[in-house]
């Protein structure tokens, strides 16, 4: 059973002891790493040719791309990339040496990198939800390049968080990060108001209290938002926890390890009394 300890504390110990982070119960470290790195330079390419696309190609191009940055979309697509781009580093030098430089981290890093993890498996699904639900309103998209965009930013990217929840071995996410996943929509919301008053426009229209809802839809919006995050959190919670039973459980493929490592879990073996169990635990 995993220990309910303060998942921020700064002591020595056992973090992540099997390379749950690095290791897959179905690929090998390097198919990981490269499965992992494709998607990371694919999303950070993407972003980097559309904003070079919006400059050359539209008359007021390099205004809408620098506002860009205040569409959550958009800036989770470039936690996308870079999150995908940072675990492809740590499986690499994982799969080349049997050791993450994960492991030398500080143990607040450690911990972060956690709670990275669990934004990039559950925000792309609000992402995609609140798109195709709410704001998209059609017809099809004029040209081929808009379609593939709002079809990689706003599809792509739940099927990469698709990846990351049943590839990798992690564990299920801890119950404390989705107090931060609210404080992070919540400081999100806040930005979206200080490009208002900045910029003089609202990223996105349900925001705008003088629409034809007023404050109450605004606020319907952001409940309903609330309630959309938390259901996600828990479905994404149980999912994990699934493949971690099924596939170690049931199937008994505990993971694909390094050559450098005994294939045996870390985390089978004795511990030092009082550390933690398993990746994420921090």
């Amino acid at each position: 059973m995993r220990s309910c300890g303060n998942p921020f504390a700064l002591g020595k110990g056992l973090w992540d002891p099997s390379h749950r982070f690095e290791t897959s119960w179905l690929l090998s470290p390097w198919l990981l790493f490269a499965c992992r790195f494709l998607i990371g330079i694919y999303a950070l390419v993407t972003r980097l040719f559309l904003i070079g696309y919006t400059c050359t190609h539209d008359g007021d191009g390099c205004t809408e791309a620098k506002q860009s940055f205040s569409y959550f979309t958009i800036l989770t697509f470039w936690g996308i990339a870079f999150y995908f781009l940072v675990a492809s580093f740590h499986t690499f030098f994982y799969a080349l040496r049997g050791r993450s430089p994960l492991e030398s981290f500080p143990r607040f890093l450690q911990a972060l990198h956690s709670l990275y993890y669990t934004t990039i498996v559950t925000y792309p699904f609000l992402v995609t939800i609140v798109y195709w639900v709410v704001l998209f309103r059609g017809p099809w998209f004029d040209t081929q390049i808009e379609g593939w965009s709002n079809i990689t930013q706003h599809g792509l990217n739940s099927a990469f968080a698709l990846f990351e929840i049943f590839i990798p071995r992690t564990e299920p996410m801890l119950w404390i990060h989705l107090l931060w996943v609210l404080i992070m929509l919540a400081a999100y919301l806040g930005l979206a108001y200080l490009t208002y008053a900045t910029q003089g426009f609202y990223v996105y229209s349900f925001l705008d209290p003088t629409g034809s809802g007023g404050r109450k839809m605004v606020a319907a919006y952001a409940f309903g938002i609330l309630a959309a995050i938390l259901v996600i959190f828990c479905i994404v919670y149980g999912l994990i926890w699934v493949r971690k039973w099924f596939t170690e459980k049931k199937l008994g493929m505990d993971g694909k390890f390094a050559h450098q490592r005994n294939s045996r879990p870390a985390e089978m073996s004795v511990r030092p009394k009082g550390t933690r169990g398993d990746a994420g635990m921090v």
